[in-house]
């Protein structure tokens, strides 16, 4: 006579296992995914190219490129607009590619949000 609320042989039942075994899957391609991510870099520009910003996979800023002609000493706050502007951009960027990473992981389910890696 089998136990009431037990499985037989005391094991998870297959679905279970099953279920945990696709986890552990999902987990690894996640793993896989943010270290190829980190090692990307990506790019973005403002002021017509004037200002450009590359931030890593890591989210860390890289680099910063300036143009000669918009470094205006009488205009200050126009260069610190471009900078934060290109920055934005190429940080939107590395959101933009985790989530494209973490929908092809899920399917579309989770929608991948920003930051997860």
């Amino acid at each position: 006579m089998a136990k009431r609320g037990g499985f037989p042989g005391g094991g998870m039942p297959g679905n279970m296992a099953n279920l945990m075994k696709q986890a552990q899957k999902m987990q690894r391609q996640m793993e896989e995914q943010a270290k190829e991510l980190e090692s990307k870099e990506f790019t973005a520009t403002s002021g017509g190219g004037a200002v450009e910003v590359k931030v890593s996979g890591k989210r860390e800023i890289v680099s910063v490129k300036l143009q000669e002609e918009v470094v205006d000493p009488d205009d200050i706050e126009m260069l610190e607009d471009l900078i934060v502007a290109a920055t934005n951009e190429a940080l939107r960027q590395v959101d933009e590619a985790s989530g494209s990473a973490m929908s092809k992981l899920t399917g579309g389910f989770g929608g991948g949000m920003p930051g997860l890696f």
